[in-house]
């Protein structure tokens, strides 16, 4: 996949992620039960930790060094998801926005400044970008579509 095909679906993807919330007022992001008892606000949480996670693994896979499992350190991703999901859970609605829009940045300069060789055939370092990001974002933004469609928003 070359660099500008990858480009375009990160950036496609997340204005369709963006599009799924961006419309709704601050009160209505705060709701529970668009995922479990997760609301939308958790999952752009979430997003962006994901994110925070492609962002310390990337490098790591271009070291062409074996990651830590999640199962390891964590006891699985969805204790992993719990832990983090706990850990940010109070952060108030503006500050996970502000998170959510800076990661993505950074994400974005790394993927720039990556070298066009990673981009030649698929690799371990697409398919961690992929599931951490626009194939995730594409999930989630689903969720809230589904959710909105529920709750007739």
């Amino acid at each position: 996949m070359k660099r500008e095909r990858l480009m375009g679906r990160l950036t496609g993807e997340w204005e369709a992620f963006q599009k799924s919330f961006g419309d709704l007022p601050s009160d209505v992001l705060l709701e529970p039960g668009v995922v479990e008892r997760w609301s939308i606000r958790d999952l752009l949480s979430h997003i962006t930790t994901w994110e925070e996670e492609a962002l310390k693994a990337l490098p790591v896979i271009l070291e062409g060094k074996p990651l830590r499992r999640y199962s390891t350190l964590y006891g699985g991703i969805d204790a992993f998801n719990a832990q983090t999901h706990e850990r940010k859970r109070g952060y108030p609605l503006d500050q996970v926005l502000q998170e959510l829009a800076g990661t993505h940045r950074r994400l974005l300069a790394f993927v720039e400044n990556v070298s066009d060789s990673a981009f030649t055939t698929e690799n371990r370092l697409l398919r961690r970008l992929r599931q951490d990001t626009y194939a995730h974002y594409r999930e989630h933004a689903a969720h809230i579509s589904a959710w909105r469609k529920k709750k007739g928003f």
